[in-house]
């Protein structure tokens, strides 16, 4: 793999891990925004259908971090993969999150896969599915 590659590889997942610092330790609404294209769409276990648009996108975060604490965050196994002369790119990664909801506590293994478009320099967030890693009988 060439340095270049690297660079390019490490921008999208710095940007992502930003993205998910804004709302894991703190909730910056307007700076999570900033990472997601106007047009996203994102699939989440919990949640009917899916979020389409930055603002329903934002809004499906928001309700979470309102409801809940979050205790740790970690991401592991980031993979990135360029398409469209590099202006497109696959990440996905595993993660865990210990959170308390509703009285509860709750420990979660899952994973991510996040598709991100590179417009005026930046890397923005234009659709993500992220799921519960299934548990292994």
């Amino acid at each position: 793999m060439d340095t270049t590659s690297d660079e390019r590889r490490q921008d999208v997942i710095a940007a992502v891990r930003e993205m998910n610092r804004l709302w894991t330790e703190t909730w910056d609404e307007e700076g999570f925004g900033r990472f997601i294209h106007p047009d996203a769409v994102a699939v989440a276990p919990t949640t009917p259908g899916r979020l389409e648009g930055r603002d329903a996108y934002v809004a499906g975060w928001k309700g979470f971090v309102q409801a809940a604490t979050i205790h740790e965050w970690k991401e592991s196994g980031h993979r990135v993969s360029f398409f469209c002369r590099d202006t497109c790119a696959v990440l996905s990664y595993f993660f865990t999150i210990r959170f308390s909801a509703n009285g509860q506590e709750v420990a979660m293994k899952g994973r991510d896969l996040f598709t991100l478009v590179k417009l005026r320099g930046r890397w923005l967030v234009v659709s993500d599915q992220f799921s519960p890693e299934p548990v292994q009988g």
